[in-house]
């Protein structure tokens, strides 16, 4: 979804929270158009139409209006050009893809394409990737390669978050009250202390009752609810003008349960979904019939610092953070009850009960980053840096005989450190007043170790061990020309890194405990990207991105088949091109139009690249490779969860009423089908997906009232799928409606 200039997202009917004084500023903001929008993707402020590479913004509000009703990151898929979002976790762990590109792994070690920064701390674990979004300022996604200025395991790029800072005057308390008794409440409360010393604390409460029906147990609905808290706190110190000092601290809390699979929920030989009461029934998305335990519960803490010192020509800027987690999570994997040799199973085919859980004993994160950036606004511009990254990573997996089974029969210990550290710099020359040229560069070095014990497994002890390192140059080189006052063109070529990987996930594999482990050499991406940059008349603005990329030694996951594995593979390369196109648009002072239309071609090019199918009974449509019964060529696929077209589009329109407006505001997603794994059938893939929303309401400068509909049309779309059991699946989120109400203070 196309976003706005700050300015501008005070009076747009658009934006959809309190926390900006709405109306009081729409006759001053009605003369300055759309505005100014200010992003970060090059490590300082910037107009985004001067910024030579593709990036889209959402503003704080606006993402909070996406979430009414207690949603999560995932809620922001679609919402912008060539970005996917998905799960198989639920709140826990998002897996990211932009222009194709990303990673359906679902074990606990996954490395991701799409990097996740968070005040300018990197978060590399899945399981931080969830960490929820309230109080921000903005969110930017930056689409191609990251590589030099934000460093290694960004070929696809990044999702940026910056947190509302201690010295921001905007205090609020929002909450809302919605369809399964869901509540959110979020509130951002702070300001000066003294000339000195700032603070801020802000807080987000989300709960949600179980509103799936178990059927086994009638009556009661059992699933699918959870409590989630987020707290963060800061305090910033400034003792002079030139030097600011920011500590911050963050934590979350979260109780639910897994994500709910539906057992046979594809008709064998097409991807038409079924219900609880086998083929020819309607599929309902809140009844299950499941004999599993069902549980998840995470914990993350953070504390870091921000050193701004301004030296006359440069600041001197250091980050310091540490994040810890645990986790565990406990699910019915087959989505079922009982099995084929049992007395009773169902819905549908279950050929072996499948109950698993994977926990996150330990995880300890440590980065440090030092940066040196000149303070100029004229002439050469310059930024240099260091950046250091430790993690540690115990990961524990279980697998039980019996649902209810509270004694594993399969345990599977992973322990994983990771090491890496870069060097980078960048300069921006101004050639003329027409043409800027940019060129950065930066050294990356990486190193990981996992250690991998199994016992239980039909007897059998064993253990294994893998170690990778790498070191790779990325860099980038752009120029944007100023047409004119008001259309910039720009071009951009990049590389991009992505480390060396390991993932041992022994669980359920027949070998050895060293031949289950698998390696992944580095991938490298060179990607060609041009634009043109306009504003229209100040009431409009275009912006289109062209791109070609080359994803060379591709890290693809093969998930799941007969062993529910998780192993790698470095295929040839991915062959992709595309666009994304943004416009919006005020035709008149009170009505907002924004629409986004993004095209991504990710084929898979590699006529070497094999993997098992699924095994679960699907209907395979690859090749079959010669005297191999069951394994299947790749070469010529797309990128799964990576559709060819998505589209977005918003409409908002504001009505003057005392001292505030009546509002109304719809924004809607689409994107065309997917695939759920390396391989096509007919069974595993969506053909197409629409949610819209609406919110409507009454605001001024101090209060928000407003009713909301998420998913309006309750579309009912499978979004993933588990191939080793049976033809199992999940589903979106359901329609969610309600009320919220909103002070600012």
């Amino acid at each position: 979804m196309r976003t706005f200039a700050s300015s501008f997202v005070a009076i747009a009917i658009a934006t959809t929270s309190f926390a900006t004084p709405a109306f009081a500023q729409t006759e001053a903001a009605a003369d300055e158009g759309l505005g100014e929008i200010v992003v970060t993707a090059q490590r300082r402020e910037e107009n985004l139409q001067d910024v030579p590479l593709s990036v889209d913004v959402v503003s704080g509000d606006k993402l909070a209006a996406i979430n009414s009703g207690g949603g999560d990151i995932r809620a922001f898929a679609g919402r912008v050009p060539s970005l996917n979002i998905e799960s198989s976790f639920g709140r826990t762990f998002p897996r990211f893809y932009i222009r194709g590109i990303g990673n359906t792994d679902f074990d606990l070690n996954a490395s991701q394409p799409v990097s996740l920064v968070y005040d300018d701390v990197v978060l590399e674990n899945p399981i931080l990737k969830g960490f929820p979004v309230f109080d921000v300022a903005r969110v930017e996604v930056l689409r191609g390669p990251q590589g030099t200025l934000f460093g290694r395991n960004t070929p696809a790029g990044i999702v940026k978050f910056e947190s509302a800072r201690p010295d921001s005057t905007s205090n609020y308390l929002k909450g809302s009250f919605g369809r399964f008794n869901s509540l959110a409440l979020e509130t951002g409360i702070g300001g000066q202390l003294s000339d000195s010393l700032s603070a801020r604390f802000s807080g987000q409460y989300q709960r949600r009752s179980d509103w799936v029906d178990n059927i086994a147990e009638p009556g009661k609905n059992d699933l699918e609810g959870y409590s989630d808290i987020a707290l963060r706190g800061q305090v910033q110190f400034a003792p002079t003008e030139d030097i600011k000092l920011r500590v911050a601290g963050q934590y979350r809390d979260f109780k639910g349960t897994a994500r709910v699979f539906h057992a046979n929920m594809f008709v064998p030989g097409s991807n038409d979904l079924s219900g609880v009461g086998g083929v020819g029934s309607d599929f309902e998305r809140d009844k299950v019939w499941t004999d599993g335990i069902n549980f998840q519960r995470l914990k993350l803490a953070s504390i870091s610092s921000t050193l701004e010192w301004d030296l006359g020509p440069a600041t001197l800027t250091s980050v310091t953070a540490w994040w810890m987690g645990k986790y565990r999570s406990r699910g019915d994997i087959d989505g079922g009850f009982g099995a084929a040799f049992l007395p009773v199973s169902g819905p549908g085919f279950i050929p072996f009960p499948a109950q698993s859980r994977d926990d996150v004993p330990d995880l300890d994160q440590v980065t440090q980053e030092v940066r040196l950036s000149s303070n100029n606004d004229e002439g050469l511009k310059w930024q240099a840096g260091v950046f250091y990254f430790d993690e540690d990573l115990a990961i524990a997996s279980f697998n039980y005989d019996n649902p209810q089974d509270t004694n594993a029969s399969v345990t599977a210990l992973q322990q994983q450190n990771s090491k890496a550290w870069g060097v980078f710099g960048s300069l921006t020359y101004p050639v003329s007043e027409q043409l800027a040229l940019t060129a950065g560069v930066r050294y990356n070095n990486d190193k990981r170790r996992l250690d991998v014990g199994r016992t239980g497994f039909f007897g059998a002890i064993g253990t294994g061990f893998a170690r990778v390192k790498d070191d790779n140059l990325t860099w980038d080189l752009s120029a944007t020309y100023a047409a004119t006052d008001d259309i910039n063109l720009y071009a951009r070529v990049a590389k991009g890194y992505r480390a060396p990987s390991i993932q041992g996930r022994a669980l359920f594999v027949f070998t050895t405990v060293q031949d289950a482990i698998s390696t992944a050499d580095s991938e490298t991406i060179l990607s060609f990207e041009g634009g043109v940059k306009a504003n229209l008349g100040g009431r409009s603005r275009f912006n289109l991105s062209i791109f070609k990329y080359d994803l060379k030694d591709a890290q693809l996951t093969a998930v799941g088949g007969t062993s529910n594995a998780a192993t790698l593979i470095n295929a040839d390369k991915v062959d992709g091109y595309g666009f994304e196109a943004e416009f919006e648009t005020r035709p008149v002072d009170n009505l907002v139009l924004t629409a986004g239309l993004s095209y991504n071609r990710a084929k898979i090019d590699d006529p070497n690249a094999f993997i098992t199918g699924c095994g679960g009974g699907c209907t395979v449509t690859d090749p079959v490779r010669a005297g191999s019964p069951g394994i299947y060529s790749i070469d010529g696929n797309q990128l799964p969860q990576a559709p060819k077209w998505s589209a977005n589009w918003t409409a908002g329109y504001g009505v003057p009423m005392g001292n505030g407006e009546l509002y109304a505001f719809t924004d809607w997603a689409y994107r065309s089908k997917v695939n759920f794994f390396l391989y096509t059938s007919e069974e595993f893939n969506d053909d197409h997906m629409l949610e819209g929303g609406l919110r409507a309401g009454y605001r001024s400068d101090r209060v928000d009232i407003a009713a909301f509909v998420r998913n309006i049309t309750n579309d009912v779309s499978a979004v993933g799928g588990i191939d080793f059991n049976n033809l199992t699946g999940f589903v979106n989120e359901p329609r969610i409606w309600g009320l919220e109400l909103g002070l600012k203070f």
